[in-house]
């Protein structure tokens, strides 16, 4: 077999890593070349620094999709978390749930409060880290999980949806409580939660206390099991507090108010205040 030239070769090494879809080897392999011969790097080196640099765009890029994918309607981190202002009870067991030890244990975590006080926020915030941490999330309001599940239902591709449902490892469930449904969506809440309960890790949110949630599912019997089923070794966090949501608005109103209440002055006179 005839020998190639540096040039054959890398135009080759292009050819093939396109044809087996290896981005970074196509993109790195010519200057990687370059250095390896004035550097008088080995062939494993080479071969190794090239395939790293594949690798790790790879596991970047999967991190990137799993978040696209979870469907979170803002980008909420933990580091963005104002600690001191989260509910006591929220200050204590964020430690616990920043392990993510609750998904490996198939464990839930239901997020009960007053609004405003971080609820939403620490559950996408957990989400991420966990599709970071390469877990499959989805993130849902309920009364749109309820709306997936009956359209799916209407064209016969329940057992699909449900089936895509059981699989992820984390399913936060947002907004339980703010609107009531009727007894399909209730019974289709409790089946595909109940389908998760002891394996894969749900994280509620609601502004509603255990004793009230008959007020949505407007079925006693739902309602116990639900509960029954949801708070089984769940993370129970109590999220009553002062709204730190209305606290930024007051702090924003301040900030702008004072910004505008200055004076306009000619020749060391007020003529205007605004």
């Amino acid at each position: 077999m005839k020998n190639k030239d540096k040039k054959d070769l890398i135009k080759d090494i292009i050819e093939y890593s396109k044809e087996l879809r290896l981005p970074q080897i196509r993109k790195h392999v010519k200057e990687g070349m370059e250095e390896a011969y004035q550097d008088n790097v080995s062939y494993e080196q080479f071969l190794h620094s090239l395939l790293q640099k594949e690798y790790d765009k790879r596991i970047e890029n999967g991190k990137l999709n799993r978040i696209r994918i979870a469907g979170f309607p803002a980008k909420k981190y933990l580091e963005d978390l104002r600690v001191e202002e989260l509910p006591i009870d929220a200050q204590r067991k964020l430690s616990i749930l920043k392990t993510l030890d609750f998904i490996k244990n198939g464990q839930n975590v239901i997020l009960a409060g007053s609004p405003g006080t971080g609820k939403t926020h620490l559950s996408i915030a957990l989400g991420i880290k966990a599709c970071l941490a390469g877990y499959r999330v989805f993130f849902t309001t309920v009364p749109l999980l309820i709306n997936q599940l009956k359209e799916a239902r209407g064209q016969s591709v329940l057992r699909s949806f449900e089936l895509r449902f059981e699989k992820y490892d984390l399913v936060i469930a947002d907004e339980l409580g703010y609107i009531s449904f009727d007894k399909e969506g209730s019974e289709l809440l409790f089946t595909n939660l109940s389908l998760r309960a002891g394996r894969k890790s749900t994280i509620i949110t609601t502004n509603l206390s255990f004793e009230r949630w008959d007020e949505i599912f407007l079925d006693p019997v739902i309602t116990a099991a639900m509960v029954d089923r949801l708070t089984h070794k769940s993370y129970l966090v109590n999220m009553n507090g002062p709204s730190y949501r209305m606290k930024e608005t007051k702090e924003w109103l301040k900030k702008h108010q004072e910004a505008e209440d200055f004076s306009v002055e000619e020749d060391g006179k007020e003529i205007m205040k605004i």
